[in-house]
């Protein structure tokens, strides 16, 4: 196939220069492709990062990444939504394909994709099903390491000159593995660090009367910690409507942030900050953390305040599609190698990027095809 591809992509180029042609505007490598990568996300309104992460790939490579979204109401049209993936398989092109969605229940499909057409690459980007029996019927699993945040998030805080770290959250939030895993992760590594561990319950936005009690708690007690403990305080708080107050207390209480719950430049940052981002500029982030960084050093919170440069919620869709990309056209190419994964990671984003695999809790036992995923973050 590989060899295929090449003769027809000099062939094209061979074309361009005999009939002067200097402007085209697609990927001619992508016009001329024997396969297609199809990629589900969910829809615009459901989850848009994830879902304009993967249009950007499909303008990237037209010809190649065929994008469809989940029914949005999935809850109620699972069938639907499977019937959907399951069909891509029946494109004799189709050489991948890529589910991404922050629900369970779309295992299935891959399975009987895996059935149907056991050529096809399956990937996850990713979903959530059942671990262990994602990594038996799916060829990569790609996630965030929630767990192994606990730990950076720590290292980073303590990095960064803190003495505390307050970690805000409430009984159902606590009661998912994932977030207290996280947080058993940072208290643990706290102590190695001889940081002071400080954790305070909120109100529960879950069973209460919303995020505004909540909010308005966090209002109040902030300063009362910050008082307590000092601006050498890092605060951590597990859910994203929180840090609209917690990075606005930050500028007027100077204490530290070294990353949100979700570490994206987009999470509270621009909403606080009051800036002015055009829709042009709405998914260049490089230019985003610069307008960041100018806010910050005029509150005087230069390297107090931090995140991840890009969302996670962006770079796995788009690693995904090209990881799959790279297979097809590199059957060589391992992409359960960690060593190859962080590789190509930094190829593609500009940003150091750390895959381990993942080790769910029930069985103890690493999944060889089930990556999970640290950025190295930036300070503003």
């Amino acid at each position: 196939m590989r060899k295929n591809i090449l003769a027809l992509v000099l062939l094209l180029l061979a074309a361009s220069v005999l009939a002067g042609c200097g402007n085209q505007t697609t990927n001619p490598a992508a016009d001329s492709a024997d396969y297609k990568i199809g990629v589900v996300t969910p829809t615009l309104s459901t989850s848009e990062d994830e879902f304009r992460a993967a249009d950007m790939m499909a303008q990237k490579y037209p010809g190649i990444v065929k994008h469809i979204t989940l029914p949005e109401n999935f809850s109620t049209e699972i069938e639907t939504g499977i019937s959907q993936i399951t069909s891509l398989a029946d494109d004799p092109k189709m050489k991948a394909i890529i589910v991404i969605s922050g629900q369970a229940g779309l295992l299935p499909a891959l399975q009987k994709v895996e059935e149907k057409r056991p050529d096809i690459i399956t990937m996850t980007a990713p979903i959530w099903d059942d671990p262990v029996l994602m990594s038996k019927y799916v060829d990569v699993n790609l996630d965030t390491d929630w767990v192994k945040r606990g730990e950076t998030i720590a290292r980073k805080a303590h990095s960064m000159g803190a003495k505390t770290l307050i970690h805000y959250s409430f009984p159902t939030h606590l009661a998912k593995e994932a977030i207290a895993q996280r947080k058993d992760m940072m208290q643990k590594t706290c102590a190695e660090l001889d940081v002071q561990w400080v954790e305070v319950i909120t109100p529960d936005p879950q069973t209460g009367n919303g995020t505004g009690p909540m909010l308005q708690f966090l209002r109040e007690d902030i300063p009362r910690q910050i008082s307590k403990y000092g601006t050498d305080t890092n605060i951590f708080g597990t859910n994203c409507p929180m840090y609209d107050v917690i990075i606005d207390e930050a500028l007027k209480e100077k204490f530290l942030v070294a990353e949100q719950c979700c570490p994206t430049p987009t999470q509270a940052y621009p909403t606080v900050m009051g800036l002015e981002i055009s829709g042009e500029d709405a998914w260049n982030f490089e230019k985003i953390n610069d307008m960041i960084r100018e806010k910050a050093a005029a509150a005087g919170m230069t390297n107090r305040l931090g995140g991840w440069p890009i969302p996670a919620t962006v770079f796995i869709p788009e690693y995904a599609v090209e990881l799959a990309k790279k297979k097809i056209e590199d059957p060589s190419f391992d992409y359960n190698d960690l060593q190859q994964l962080n590789q190509f990671g930094r190829d593609i984003s500009g940003h150091g990027v750390t895959f381990s695999k993942f080790k769910p809790s029930a069985t103890g036992t690493e999944l060889a095809n089930y990556n999970v995923m640290i950025m190295d973050s930036i300070l503003y």
